[in-house]
């Protein structure tokens, strides 16, 4: 057996007195000096640690779920497909008093098509019908209201978090309606911040959360919430076959595009009217023009009557500036044809059989879809 110092043993005896039960002083009678610590240490704090964990849960769902509905979705041409993208469910939260509602765009306007119908069911039983304000599919996300509320004045509403806030390995709780499963809870935490999807449009997705919480088809449009209860992402994707990798798009993101929704019915985008694909350009080129970028936007269609056939874009034309800025790719370009460029004159560079051309274009607001 190995000794302790007397200082050291008198330390040990003292920390063992302190959390043995009460009632039971022969634990620290038979309990060798040389034992490990870590069992009776360890189970005391990690009971603490779990009933901590656990209280946090089920105060925040307790303040979540009243605002999370089961949607349930019959598109205008009904499709054989009985998945979220054909109709049938999915989840979406409450965010105002007077009945706004976030979920995604492929689950309240299936194929783009609108919805024939929507109905709301709520954990208490009630259930509402809903209609669409308005999406964007280049987010996934949209805007709902629900009608009618006889029992109360308001509806449960659910505050967002600035998701610029968020660490990777905070608690993330997901409330939704998997399988039609409804009010149903999982947990994790944030596994990794500033992922990107492509969403159906063709549009890449920004500052996407990855979660462990499980996702299934039916938790999409439904809250992924912190520790507090505060919307922290919008449910949106999961990949099939893999395990505890789910994604959910940012706070942040879903709070602007409600907002545009709310004020103008839909996300205010410039218009340039060119079909691109991003392409690699050489290095040698890309250091004769004195570019950190080593690729650009290849141009392969041009729209009659756009402001990109105003300003003389050509098939074939590499897009390499927008104002100055290095344009990196097509993902690059839709950043920046945001709505601040609506109706500016933009300076655009272009690389046309082996010259750099400069071209002049006032953007338009792009139509509504």
């Amino acid at each position: 057996m190995q000794h302790l110092p007397r200082d050291q043993t008198n330390f040990r005896i003292a920390t063992l007195a302190r959390i043995a039960p009460a009632g039971q002083p022969s634990y620290i009678n038979a309990m060798p000096l040389d034992a490990p610590l870590t069992s009776p240490v360890s189970a005391v704090v990690d009971s603490d640690l779990l009933d901590a964990y656990s209280r946090a849960l089920i105060s925040a769902v307790g303040k979540v779920a009243p605002a999370v509905a089961q949607l349930r979705v019959t598109p205008k041409k009904p499709s054989s497909s009985r998945d979220e993208r054909g109709g049938g469910t999915g989840s979406g939260f409450l965010f105002t008093p007077d009945g706004y509602m976030i979920t995604n765009s492929h689950v309240a306007n299936p194929h783009a098509q609108g919805a024939g119908a929507i109905h709301a069911a709520f954990p208490d039983g009630s259930e509402f019908p809903a209609y669409l304000v308005g999406d964007d599919p280049d987010t996934d996300l949209a805007v709902i209201q629900v009608h009618g509320r006889p029992d109360t004045s308001h509806f449960p509403a659910l505050a967002f978090a600035d998701s610029a806030k968020l660490q990777v390995g905070q608690v993330a709780i997901a409330v939704g309606n998997p399988f039609g499963f409804e009010c149903t809870v999982t947990s994790g935490v944030v596994s990794a911040l500033g992922r990107s999807l492509r969403a159906q449009s063709g549009r890449q997705i920004e500052d996407v959360l990855q979660t462990d919480a499980a996702l299934n088809p039916g938790n999409s449009g439904g809250p992924l919430v912190d520790s507090s209860g505060q919307v922290i992402g919008v449910n949106t994707a999961t990949i099939l076959g893999a395990q505890g990798l789910c994604f959910s798009i940012a706070s942040n993101t879903g709070l602007f595009v409600a907002t545009e929704i709310l004020r103008h019915g839909q996300v205010r985008r410039s218009h340039l009217g060119v079909g691109a694909q991003t392409v690699g350009l050489p290095r040698r080129i890309a250091r004769a023009l004195e570019r950190k970028a080593e690729s650009g936007a290849r141009i392969f269609t041009v729209q009659s009557g756009s402001p990109a056939e105003t300003a003389g874009f050509l098939n074939g034309d590499l897009l390499l500036g927008f104002d100055g800025i290095e344009v990196t790719g097509v993902d690059h370009l839709h950043r920046l044809l945001n709505a601040d460029s609506i109706g500016r004159t933009i300076i655009f560079t272009v690389l046309r059989t082996g010259k750099v051309v400069t071209l002049k274009a006032t953007l338009t607001a792009r139509s509504k879809a």
